[in-house]
């Protein structure tokens, strides 16, 4: 996503601020690096949901997958670079969840 990151994140001992802390200074320095651009790139600030159950987390999982198709950004998940970093494993039926949608 252009404006915004989905993630789902198991924090063990951290904190979520914490987490939230280190990721954004750290991918904020690598890409101040890498673009050669100085300033903020996030808002402060970050809103969570806790996921409870494996049924949960499961969709979860396929909402932030399919995001990248209903953001319009792509045609398919496939064409989408991270589309399988995830913690599912059924292709088709991500597949499939991505074509529809759109609707």
């Amino acid at each position: 996503m252009p404006d915004h990151w989905h993630g789902l994140v198991s924090l063990g001992e951290e904190t979520l601020p914490r987490l939230m802390q280190r990721f954004k200074g750290t991918l904020s320095r690598k890409l101040s690096a890498d673009l050669g651009k100085h300033g903020p790139l996030w808002s402060k600030g970050f809103h969570d949901r806790a996921l409870r159950r494996d049924e949960s987390m499961l969709a979860a999982a396929r909402y932030i997958i399919a995001n990248s198709v209903r953001a319009r950004l792509v045609d398919s998940i496939e064409d989408y670079p991270y589309w399988d970093i995830s913690l599912t494993h059924d292709r088709r039926e991500l597949l499939d969840i991505a074509s529809h949608s759109r609707d």
